[in-house]
C-alpha cells in the first residue's frame, strides 16, 4: 500500500506537470509564421497576440488585433533629377490598393538603416572586354557603402550558371577577394540569378530590425539560358522587398532588348538602371546608387481594408509639390492568412 500511495502521487505530479505544459504551450507564439519582430517589412503582418484576458478570468484565451504595417524606402528628386532630401509628410501622397492608408505610423528620412545587399556580376562571355574594369569599379563601391559592423553584402557571378564567390560578409577585404575570384565565359541566365538571389540570400534574411534590401546587377541584361521568366524573377524580388539598381555593360551605343530588361527589372522594384556609354562612367553610375541609397525616406504605414489574402496590393507615391518626382517599389504581396 506504501508504494501504491507513492505512485498515485507520482500520476497526480505528472498530471499536473502536463497541464501546465500544456497551457504555456497555448500561449507561446506559433514559430511556422514569417517574421518574429513586433514591426514588420512590407508586406508582411505580425503574429496574432495570443495572451490569456485580464478582464476575463474564465477567457483562456484572447486574439488581438492583427498589426499590418508596410514600410516603404523611397527617393524624390526634383526636374533636374537631384535628390531633394527637405521634405516632410504633409509633402506626399500614398494610396496603398487605389486607397489612403489606415494611419502613417512613421515618416523620416533614411540614411542610416542597415543594409543587405547582394552584388550580381554577368561573367558570360559577352561582357569580355569591360571585365576587368567593372571588377575594380565594383570593388570601389563596395569599400564606400559597406560599413563593417552594420551593413553586409554577397557577390555572385552568373553566366549559365550561378556561383556564390562570397556569402553575406561585413567585410569588405573578403568582399573584394570575392569579386577578383569571378572569371567570364558561357551563356547568360540572369533571371535565374535574380530569382535565386532574392529567393535563397535576400527572402530567407529575416533580421529583427528594418534593413535596406538592393541587389545590384552587372550586366548586358541579354537573357538567353534562364528556366524562369523575368515576370517570375520580378514577383521573387517583390516577395523579397529588394530594390533593384542595374549597370548595363552594353557599350554598342543602341538601345538592346537587354537594356530594356534591366530597366524592366529596377522599374518594377522602385530601382533605377543606369546606361554608361564609356568604361569609365560605370564608376560614375556606382556613385550614384551609392548617393541614392543614403538619400531616402522611409514610410510605414497601415493599410485600409486590408485582408491578408496573399494577393499583390498595388502601392503609389506621389508628391503634393510641383515638379518633384516620386520613386518607390510598386507594391508588395500580402501575407497569407
Amino acid at each position: 500500500m506504501k508504494y501504491t500511495g507513492i505512485g498515485l502521487c507520482c500520476i497526480v505530479v505528472l498530471a499536473a506537470t502536463l497541464a501546465a505544459t500544456a497551457q504555456t504551450n497555448l500561449y507561446a507564439p506559433t514559430s511556422n509564421f514569417v517574421g518574429s519582430a513586433p514591426t514588420l517589412s512590407a508586406g508582411s503582418a505580425s503574429l496574432p497576440d495570443a495572451t490569456p484576458s485580464d478582464s476575463d478570468p474564465d477567457s483562456v484565451l484572447t486574439i488581438k488585433k492583427r498589426v499590418d504595417e508596410v514600410n516603404v524606402l523611397f527617393i524624390a528628386t526634383d526636374k533636374h533629377g537631384k535628390f531633394v532630401r527637405n521634405l516632410s509628410q504633409s509633402d506626399f501622397a500614398i494610396l496603398d490598393d487605389h486607397k489612403p492608408p489606415e494611419s502613417i505610423l512613421q515618416f523620416h528620412r533614411e540614411t542610416d538603416l542597415p543594409l543587405e545587399m547582394g552584388l550580381l556580376v554577368d561573367v558570360s562571355g559577352s561582357v569580355h572586354t569591360r571585365f576587368d574594369f567593372e571588377q575594380d569599379s565594383a570593388t570601389g563601391f563596395l569599400e564606400h557603402v559597406i560599413r563593417p559592423g552594420f551593413d553586409k553584402a554577397f557577390i555572385l557571378g552568373f553566366n549559365t550558371h550561378t556561383q556564390l564567390t562570397q556569402d553575406f560578409t561585413d567585410n569588405v577585404k573578403l568582399l573584394s577577394q570575392g569579386v577578383q575570384r569571378l572569371h567570364e565565359g558561357g551563356g547568360t541566365a540572369l533571371y535565374d540569378a535574380v530569382y535565386q538571389a532574392c529567393h535563397d540570400k535576400l527572402l530567407k534574411e529575416r533580421p529583427d530590425h528594418p534593413v535596406r534590401k538592393a541587389l545590384i546587377i552587372l550586366s548586358d541584361g541579354e537573357d538567353n539560358q534562364s528556366e524562369v521568366t523575368r515576370s517570375q524573377a520580378i514577383e521573387m524580388a517583390q516577395r523579397a522587398e529588394v530594390i533593384i539598381y542595374a549597370i548595363s555593360t552594353d557599350d554598342s551605343g543602341l538601345i538592346l532588348r537587354g537594356d530594356k530588361n534591366l530597366d524592366q527589372l529596377a522599374e518594377a522594384t522602385g530601382g533605377r538602371a543606369f546606361f554608361p556609354y564609356k568604361v569609365k562612367d560605370v564608376t560614375h553610375s556606382f556613385a550614384a546608387i551609392e548617393d541614392e541609397l543614403r538619400s531616402q525616406y522611409a514610410v510605414s504605414y497601415r493599410p485600409a481594408n486590408f485582408d491578408a489574402d496573399g494577393r499583390y496590393r498595388t502601392i503609389q507615391i506621389t508628391s503634393n509639390k510641383k515638379d518633384l518626382q516620386v520613386r518607390s517599389r510598386k507594391g508588395y504581396f500580402a501575407p497569407r492568412q
